[in-house]
Parts: structure tokens; sequence; C-alpha cells
């Protein structure tokens, strides 16, 4: 039995990682501002309240956890809102890129002391975030942010290699999720974590950075 931490985890992918890893026997620890009704049915940890881009927040997080030992930090929690150049809006993308590139680094620093030589550290990107693969503009924030991320994520991988950590980019696929309007294009969430588990399985110091599509593909920058 492994110890996960999840962030964003009261829906969406963040949810889904919960109740796989509750099923295969895992403790889950699951954060976010406000938990539901189906995450508090699976019977795992949750700890509330907790907004991410908060210092203060992060301290109360930590004196929760105190003495918890992790052995997977999967660093979930995102925003996405639409910026196109016709409604650009500085704020909004400023906003994400609290949430989702400067959150999770400040979260993954706080919680170092708890992860030890062969604790794996997952960064959930997205292939918008990917620079060459950009064929079509738009999403400012959201792809800004992401690109942020992932090199927060490259960084870490060098940075926490001689400590015996690995850090995994990883992008979900398109999911049918709250985020994506529940497109009929995507795939399930279920079917996304299940490839992201494959993915931080085979997670080592030997491909750790790497920049992994759910379904194994290895994604350009």
């Amino acid at each position: 039995m492994a110890t996960y931490l999840i962030t964003g985890a009261n829906r969406g992918i963040g949810y889904e990682y919960c109740r796989q890893l509750q099923a295969q026997g895992h403790r889950v620890i699951a954060i976010c501002r406000k938990s539901t009704e189906e995450l508090n049915q699976l019977g795992i940890q949750i700890e509330e309240g907790i907004d991410l881009t908060s210092e203060a927040a992060i301290a109360e997080l930590l004196s929760r956890l105190e003495n918890t030992s992790i052995d997977v930090l999967i660093n979930n929690a995102a925003i996405a809102k639409r910026i196109e150049l016709d409604n650009l809006d500085i704020e909004s993308i400023r906003e994400q890129f609290e949430v989702n590139a400067i959150a999770p680094l400040r979260l993954t620093h706080a919680l170092l002391p708890l992860l030890k030589s062969g604790s794996k550290i997952a960064l959930m990107t997205s292939r918008m975030g990917s620079i060459e693969d950009n064929t079509s503009g738009g999403s400012y924030g959201y792809r800004m942010s992401k690109v942020a991320l992932s090199m927060a994520g490259k960084s870490l991988a060098h940075d926490l290699k001689p400590q015996g950590i690995a850090v995994a980019i990883l992008h979900p696929g398109l999911v049918q999720t709250r985020m994506t309007n529940f497109t009929p294009n995507g795939i399930t969430p279920e079917t996304s974590v299940k490839g992201l588990l494959q993915r931080i399985a085979q997670l080592n110091l030997d491909n750790t950075g790497t920049f992994w599509h759910s379904n194994g593909e290895v994604l350009p920058w």
C-alpha cells in the first residue's frame, strides 16, 4: 500500500484518481476547497478548505499532515478560462498562472519534507501547453500557465533526482469533465486515469522529466 496525495480531488480527474486508488487498496489523501458527497462516500482522508494559492492554507495543510510520509504527490488542481486576443483579460491570465503553475510548485516545495527517496511527483499539465503542438492559437491564460507548469516540472526533475524523487509531466487527454463541458469527443475520466496511473507506475529516475500523454505517447514541448 502506498500513500497518494491528490489535489483538486473533489471532481473530474481528481475524483477519479481517488476512486481508482482507493479501490486498489492505497491510502488516499484528497485535497480540495470543498468536498462532495461523492468524494465523502469513498471513505478516504479528505482535507478540505485548502486554497492552494494561499501560503496560510498550505501551512495549515502541513500541520494536518504532520509525520505523514507521501509516496506519490499528484498536483491535479487547475482552472481553465477561455481568453482570446479579442477579449484579452490580463487578470484572468494572472489567476490561471497562480492556480495552474505557481500553486503546484509552492505545494511541492512545502511537501518536500514528507517525500523520500523513491517518492514520485506527477504534474497534471496539458497538451495545450506544448509550443510545438499549438496549431490554433488562442487560450492565452491556459496555454501560458501550462507551459510554465511543464517548465517547473522539468526543473524539478533535475533538482530532485539527486534525492531519488522522480517527476512526471502528464497530459490526461481530452477528457469528458466539467472543464471541457463534457465533450462527447473525449475519453472518460476512468479511461484517462487508468492510463495516467500506468505512466506514474513506469516513472523512474531514468525517465524523470518526461512529458507524457495518458496513453503513453511522449509529447513534444
